[in-house]
């Protein structure tokens, strides 16, 4: 190879180096924004428990579930998973649970406003990428890891 193109390849190298640092960032920036939006969603839900009975009663049609079942695990789901998320706690297993609660909130609906499926899009796609990348360098996850390969020791 001559010099001019193992020194171009040398600084992509480099390249690819720092920018896996803000990737870092870009992963718990993203974690955190969905994990507030569902957060906030099951606060809502459990400050007026009898409207969130009604609406998944007369307004969500969640197949297979009783509303009033559906309703629980909406908002457990709504309250629990975006904590784990924040924190990188089984981020993947708390992005694939999110993605569950934001498909089902989707296919409930008859008609959804084309903003609001927008935005649907945009939480999916967000945890879509700590589904297939993880939490990144700054969680709980990676902590956890860290000490168990520092202590030779499994999970």
């Amino acid at each position: 190879m001559n010099s001019s193109i193992r020194n171009h390849y040398h600084n992509y190298l480099q390249l690819s180096r720092y920018l896996e640092y803000p990737q870092h960032l870009a992963l718990l920036l993203a974690r955190c924004y969905v994990a507030w939006v569902f957060f906030a969603s099951g606060l809502t839900k459990l400050n007026d428990w009898e409207t969130t009975l009604f609406l998944f009663e007369y307004e969500y049609q969640v197949p297979f579930l009783s509303p009033a079942v559906a309703a629980f695990l909406g908002t457990a789901g709504e309250i629990v998973l975006p904590v784990l998320l924040a924190f990188g706690i089984s981020t993947r297993f708390a992005a694939l649970g999110l993605s569950v609660v934001n498909v089902v909130a989707v296919i409930s609906l008859e008609e959804i406003a084309p903003a609001a499926f927008a935005g649907h899009v945009i939480w999916g796609l967000l945890l879509g990428l700590n589904v297939l990348w993880g939490s990144g360098l700054l969680a709980i996850d990676t902590l956890i890891a860290k000490f168990f390969a520092k202590n030779n020791t499994e999970l």
